[in-house]
């Protein structure tokens, strides 16, 4: 297979995972019918189109100029931030020789990240502008960074499920998420899968964009209402699918405030997983 073979095949994955969490019913978040006034679904699916393959020349580019530059091309398609957490997460997943399985491969690509990689994340971060970043004590994005791109994402991973993921070698998308998603096709309809994949990290570890922008109590108690509506009964109830409408009307409630951002990260992160693996198929179109 040649290289732009197999950059073609790397990008459709790419492409295909970031379908599947938009195109995906889940709370709070963006999906067919229920879009934000600044952010459509039309938004996520040229996003992904256009920043797909930048993230498959990972391998000639580097994971921190991939991201600066698939968040540049975003930002000159749609205007504003739609996908820098997915992004993120991907970039160091898509780095992954093909000859090595995600979990073989990973630590290795995280441990060869430099202090180059996070100048150019940090340039990508600036420039997206993610909501309720704030400020750092050390390596502040703000600043030109002096450590690792993976050494930064260290010193933020106590408060920050995606930057966590550069610390642990992806314990939580390769770990608990790449089994329920594969758990998620015997506990649900597949139209279901994505949902009960949002409800089940929700439950597990909150959310950390609600926690930023709204503290870290609100994003426990969110956790505490998504374990409400699986213990409910969702789907399989009436009472379970009332208690899913309440919980995501609660999250759309203050505009998009509660918008649990980084649970669709991490779910688009998964889904190119299970591609890559052979674990999972897509069930969307371009």
């Amino acid at each position: 297979m040649t290289t732009a073979d197999s950059e073609y095949q790397l990008a459709n994955k790419l492409y295909q995972a970031c379908l599947v969490e938009v195109l995906s019913r889940k709370p709070g978040n963006v999906t067919p019918g229920s879009e934000f006034t600044d952010a459509t679904v039309n938004d996520f699916v040229v996003s992904a189109r256009v920043s797909a393959p930048i993230l498959a020349s990972v391998a000639q580019i580097g994971v921190g100029r991939a991201i600066f530059e698939a968040v540049n091309a975003t930002n000159k398609a749609v205007g504003h931030n739609t996908n820098l957490g997915i992004l993120l997460l991907l970039a160091p997943l898509a780095a992954v020789p093909d000859s090595q399985s995600l979990v073989e491969g990973i630590a290795s690509v995280l441990s060869g990240l430099t202090t180059g990689d996070a100048d150019w994340s940090y340039k990508a971060i600036r420039l997206a502008g993610p909501g309720g970043l704030g400020n750092a004590e050390a390596e502040d994005v703000q600043e030109s960074p002096t450590e690792s791109l993976q050494e930064c994402m260290r010193l933020a991973a106590d408060r920050d499920l995606i930057a966590a993921q550069y610390s642990n070698n992806y314990a939580e998308v390769l770990g608990d998420g790449t089994t329920w998603l594969v758990e998620s096709a015997t506990v649900v309809a597949e139209s279901d899968r994505m949902t009960w994949l949002a409800l089940m990290l929700l439950s597990h570890f909150g959310d950390s964009l609600i926690a930023r922008k709204c503290g870290k109590p609100t994003s426990d108690d969110v956790k505490n209402r998504a374990q409400a509506v699986l213990e409910a009964g969702w789907p399989h109830c009436d009472a379970g699918r009332q208690a899913y409408v309440q919980f995501d009307d609660y999250l759309r409630s203050d505009g998009n405030r509660l918008n649990p951002g980084t649970t669709a990260d991490m779910i688009a992160a998964i889904v190119f997983c299970g591609l890559r693996s052979g674990t999972y198929a897509a069930g969307v179109s371009p």
